[in-house]
Order: C-alpha cells, then structure tokens, then sequence
C-alpha cells in the first residue's frame, strides 16, 4: 500500500515545544510528535495522555512527525505507515 498523505503538505507552525495538553493539565510526556496539517504538538502513545493519537481522533489529521532530536520520520493514522522525512 502506498501513503499518498504525505503528498502536498505546506509547512505549518509548531504550536508550541510542549504537548498543549500535558502542559495544561500538568502531566509529563516520554516523547513529542507534531500534526504536519495544523502544527498540533502532542504526546506519544508511550506517554499516558496519548495526546497525538487523541488529535487524529479528534481531527482526522491523518499524518504526523516526531520532534525528537535526530529523529526524522513521520507516521500516517490511516495507512498505519512509517515515512523517513
């Protein structure tokens, strides 16, 4: 299967150097991953708020990044793919 949702993406602003929600509710993160739609920085599924999955759910955002240092790859939602960026 080929991923066609990394195709045609414009850059975005990162919406911050923090998963929004666990600065808000006061929680901790393991690793950070940034929606490449609208810049939307989460946490990830190691983290317990699950916070970047939760915003594909919630958005249907389909494509996303890591943002950890030396790490340059991205995951799709929905063809459930890795892609080297």
């Amino acid at each position: 299967m080929e991923c066609t949702h990394f195709d045609n993406l414009v850059a975005v602003k990162k919406s911050g150097d923090g998963c929004v929600e666990c600065l808000t509710q006061g929680m901790r993160w393991v690793h950070l991953r940034e929606c490449l739609l609208c810049g939307h920085v989460g946490c990830c599924d190691s983290s317990v708020g699950k916070h970047a999955t939760k915003h594909f759910h919630a958005t249907k955002h389909a494509v996303m990044r890591s943002v950890e240092p030396g790490e340059r790859w991205g995951w799709c939602y929905v063809d459930e793919v890795m892609v080297e960026l």
